[in-house]
């Protein structure tokens, strides 16, 4: 083994944050620029003599990094690198490796939902000792020392092969190949009553569709659904990672996981559908004929979590990203538990779930997640359903209208105006932030303005303050509108505009959503400017 200290020069343009650093493949390929975000990130991670995991979700270049990944560890002094097999480890099943053998912590390469392919996206990001993305104090390290760093390290190694399960040696570095899955089907059983979800699978009348959208979770939904459970060998579909994800784009929601909702809604539907996305951390929900928006999604979860065996004592509390409905408050409230609003990120949710403040969180965006790992779990929320399904006895349908019943609606929809100029989305945002003192007491379409504010989050646990997290809009009678600029494409910028309407009668009004939530459509547009500022008249998006 020879090491080898490169000199370079810092370029890196993008600080990293919640996801991490996204960018082209292309630009991940030119000279130097991922060694200078590894070397960046290992000169932070206190990673000399330490265990680190590593995995991704199988898109373009993520074998070529990996192996990288592995020579540079061994150049930094790293004890041990843990790595899925073929490269494949999904972000939750990551954040369980990282916790079950004390790591240091891990590299996870994915995009998320990002398309993939030589023309796609790549991505990197580290998770920190408990599992959970690093938090910010650490990022800004990560992006200072790209900032200034003039060399890295690696060697000279051969390229492991990531196919054998097993152990192999990359100079000092012991490299360990692990079956992916394993680990975290174990952890699943001693959350889920296996043996009932089994009797559901085989009663006769049940029939599930899972779409892993060639995808990370592929092997994982294999293990479970087919294997274990006993489903029919095409209960799950496109179960193959492909680096390209099929020339799809793999987000679980209704725009991207269009052929799973027409199986869903078709004549010989099956009782239950469900999708996860690239790296396995989202999920889809739907019912024969019915779909559940995440933000129901985790309130049902909340509302029932003590029929579920790992969740059978009650839970500590909740926890909700800001332009999240207000649907899992009500629960909290009739559970007399604490329910946090924080910002969008996982990494807001770790302090609230090491302090035990929290059992159960949630993202809108199509995020759900507990206690059991450091990340949101696409495939836990999937089996808490089928767990429910199976001690229920109901349909998806029957419990969704259950929990409305009892704690009434929260209609709830999101318009993504995507890939606007960085400066048009800037001018939004800021017009908002100069109507933060005049909108309140203003009509606007028919709904009368409380409040605004720009949403800032001081953490209960470490007291650090988050600010300019969003523009929020108070309407009278519990509704929301919410804005925010997401960052995590990698062309331009996204405005994502969240509209929320509670009806305690749900009876009350039209059950269609965009139809009850027309005169807050209306309204979001007049207050922002969306049509003027950004040049699009109507979202290119709806989730």
């Amino acid at each position: 083994m020879t090491t080898q200290t490169i000199a370079t020069t810092p370029f890196n343009d993008q600080k990293p944050g919640t996801s991490g650093l996204r960018k082209k493949v292309t630009t991940f390929q030119t000279a130097h620029y991922l060694e200078n975000f590894v070397q960046s990130i290992l000169n932070a991670a206190n990673s000399i003599g330490a265990t680190i995991v590593i995995g991704g979700d199988g898109r373009f270049y993520n074998d070529t990094a990996i192996q990288t990944i592995i020579k540079m560890c061994s150049a930094n002094g790293v004890r041990e690198v843990i790595i899925g097999q073929n490269g494949i480890l999904s972000t939750p099943a990551a954040s369980n490796l990282i916790r079950k053998h004390e790591a240091a912590g891990g590299f996870i390469l994915s995009a998320s939902h990002n398309p993939g392919g030589p023309n796609g996206d790549f991505g990197i990001k580290f998770n920190q000792a408990n599992g959970g993305p690093a938090v910010e104090q650490l990022t800004e390290q990560f992006y200072n020392n790209s900032l200034n760093i003039t060399e890295y390290r690696i060697t000279d190694d051969p390229d492991i092969d990531l196919s054998e399960i097993g152990s192999a040696q990359s100079g000092h570095l012991n490299v360990t190949i692990i079956d992916a899955a394993a680990d975290f089907v174990d952890l699943m059983s001693h959350l889920f009553d296996f043996d009932k979800i089994k009797n559901l699978f085989h009663s006769g009348s049940f029939r599930m569709r899972f779409d892993a959208m060639h995808a990370v979770t592929g092997p994982y939904a294999h293990a479970l659904f087919e294997q274990i459970f006993g489903g029919l060998p095409h209960t799950v579909m496109n179960g193959t990672p492909l680096t390209d994800f099929g020339g799809g784009h793999p987000d679980p929601n209704q725009a991207h996981a269009k052929e799973l909702i027409e199986i869903l809604n078709s004549a010989n539907a099956p009782c239950f559908g469900a999708a996860s996305d690239g790296d396995g951390d989202r999920n889809l929900i739907l019912g024969k004929h019915f779909y559940v928006s995440p933000s129901d999604s985790l309130a049902v979860i909340a509302a029932n979590a003590y029929l579920i065996p790992g969740y059978s004592r009650g839970i500590s509390g909740i926890a909700r990203s800001m332009p999240t409905s207000q649907a899992a408050d009500k629960v909290a409230e009739f559970l007399g538990v604490e329910c946090y609003e924080t910002p969008t990120g996982w990494k807001f949710f770790g302090n609230l779930l090491d302090d035990n403040k929290i059992t159960l969180c949630g993202e809108e965006s199509f995020g759900t997640g507990s206690d059991h790992v450091r990340e949101k779990d696409g495939l836990w929320a999937v089996l808490f359903w089928l767990n429910l399904l199976a001690v229920k006895g109901e349909s998806v349908q029957q419990i969704v209208e259950g929990h409305w019943k009892t704690f009434g609606r929260h209609y709830y929809t999101r318009h993504d105006y995507e890939a606007i100029p960085t400066e048009s989305g800037n001018r939004i945002m800021q017009h908002l932030q100069d109507s933060l003192t005049t909108l309140p007491g203003q009509t606007i379409a028919g709904l009368a303005i409380e409040s605004c504010d720009d949403f800032s989050y001081t953490d209960p646990v470490d007291n650090s303050v988050s600010e300019h997290q969003g523009i929020r809009i108070l309407i009278t009678g519990g509704s929301r509108i919410i804005f925010r600029l997401s960052g995590t494409g990698t062309e331009g910028a996204t405005l994502r505009v969240y509209l929320e309407r509670y009806e305690p009668n749900t009876a009350a009004v039209n059950q269609d959503v965009q139809v009850t939530l027309a005169k807050h459509i209306a309204a979001a547009d007049e207050i922002a400017r969306i049509t003027e500022l950004s040049g699009k008249s109507a979202p290119d998006v709806i989730t």
